[in-house]
């Protein structure tokens, strides 16, 4: 079995290491950059304590330091690879291991829309710390959002970590490391529908072959808070009338069905009466309505709905109803969300029923959240000089 040493170098310095055989014999090895390759060399065998045989640590290091100045790439050798090309094998990488479709097409519009157009020619060793913030100044002046700029400078960290593995040695430093992004912005500000427009949304639901369909696909997000692609890919088995619950275990995204959005995704979700009322209805209507069959899919064929026709309908729907078109579909979500917490519901039993990974997401709801004690509160610490209402209020207390 061999064993390796190595010390810490400055960048640039190559780098000397030891590795010992099974016979306990140990070798100095170099390694260096050229041109984004790594060059690995022998430099010779280790001088043991009390030995004149084998090179000592400074004769190993000055061997290294020629070597450096001399060796050079052969025409033979693999030429440096460019970013468009190692954002090709990146991708690749990321289907090997199986990634969600969701993060293949994310990277893949990334590199699409900005890495390869702004840096695909270049070789990949040789991006700079500027080059990326002249990709993120880029970003910005076309109205690129902070944290949408965050994410794609991420996407490219990730592929030079991943150019990075010592199994591949493509490029000898990330060039995002060392860069100071721009900090998170965070936003409180949600859009929802109250609880008279989403009925008034459902009552809008336009006559069609969708009609029965639309009608309960706005009830049940506006009262489960199921995502858009998690509404899409629920089946009937995951109707649970005797419990009066919705098992969310699917997802439908880019043209495709997977697993919930986070860890957290797969959950369940009281069913209320009206729903449940609803959805029995619109299962004795529909030709597609055993087990395996998609509660919310086409009505002519069971497949999937279709986003742009189904968006298009809920556009009409907002319309015909008096709403504010801006209202995305999503806002259905958060029309459950700010309604759960109004009523009282703790932040972490909602935190489970929307699937969010992180406490922190709910939170945003926290604002919509009651205390019966918070007017009178108020009340009493303004309260006037000699009021009977409230507390009793010191002197000192009164404004």
């Amino acid at each position: 079995m061999s064993t390796t040493e190595s010390s810490r170098r400055s960048y640039g310095a190559g780098s000397l290491t030891t590795r010992e055989d099974r016979n306990g014999t140990s070798t100095y090895y170099g390694s260096w950059w050229i041109d984004g390759r790594r060059v690995k060399r022998r430099i010779g065998p280790k001088r043991s304590a009390g030995k004149r045989d084998g090179l000592t640590r400074p004769q190993a290091e000055a061997e290294l330091r020629r070597l450096m100045a001399t060796v050079t790439v052969t025409a033979s050798a693999e030429r440096a690879l460019t970013v468009a090309e190692l954002t090709e094998r990146y991708l690749g990488h990321l289907e090997a291991m199986g990634r969600k479709r969701t993060t293949i097409v994310g990277v893949e519009s990334t590199m699409r829309v900005w890495l390869v157009p702004v840096l695909g020619d270049k070789p990949a060793h040789a991006v700079t710390v500027q080059d990326v913030e002249d990709l993120m100044r880029t970003m910005r002046a076309a109205g690129v959002k902070t944290n949408t700029v965050r994410t794609y400078v991420g996407t490219l960290s990730s592929i030079y970590r991943y150019a990075q593995h010592p199994r591949r040695g493509w490029v000898p430093v990330n060039p995002c490391a060392a860069l100071e992004l721009p900090p998170k912005t965070h936003s409180t500000e949600i859009r929802y529908l109250t609880v008279e427009e989403a009925r008034a949304l459902v009552a809008a639901a336009l006559p069609g072959d969708h009609h029965g369909l639309d009608r309960a696909l706005y009830l049940t997000a506006t009262m489960t808070g199921l995502r858009q692609g998690e509404l899409i890919a629920l089946r009937w088995m995951d109707v649970d009338w005797p419990a009066q619950r919705v098992r969310v275990r699917r997802n439908h995204t880019v043209g495709g069905f997977g697993t919930p959005k986070t860890r957290r995704g797969s959950r369940s979700v009281p069913m209320s009466a009206e729903v449940a009322g609803e959805l029995a209805r619109l299962q004795r209507e529909t030709r597609f309505g055993d087990d395996e069959d998609l509660v919310f899919g086409e009505p002519a064929t069971g497949e999937p709905l279709r986003r742009g026709a189904l968006m298009r309908r809920y556009r009409r729907a907002l319309k015909a109803a008096r709403l504010d078109h801006e209202h995305r579909f999503h806002d259905l979500r958060h029309t459950f969300g700010t309604a759960m917490a109004g009523s009282g519901a703790p932040m972490r039993t909602l935190q489970e029923w929307m699937g969010h990974e992180h406490i922190d997401t709910t939170s945003i709801y926290a604002d919509y959240a009651p205390n019966p004690h918070e007017v009178e509160m108020v009340e009493a610490a303004f309260a006037p000089r000699g009021s009977v209402r409230g507390s009793v209020v010191s002197e000192s207390q009164v404004i």
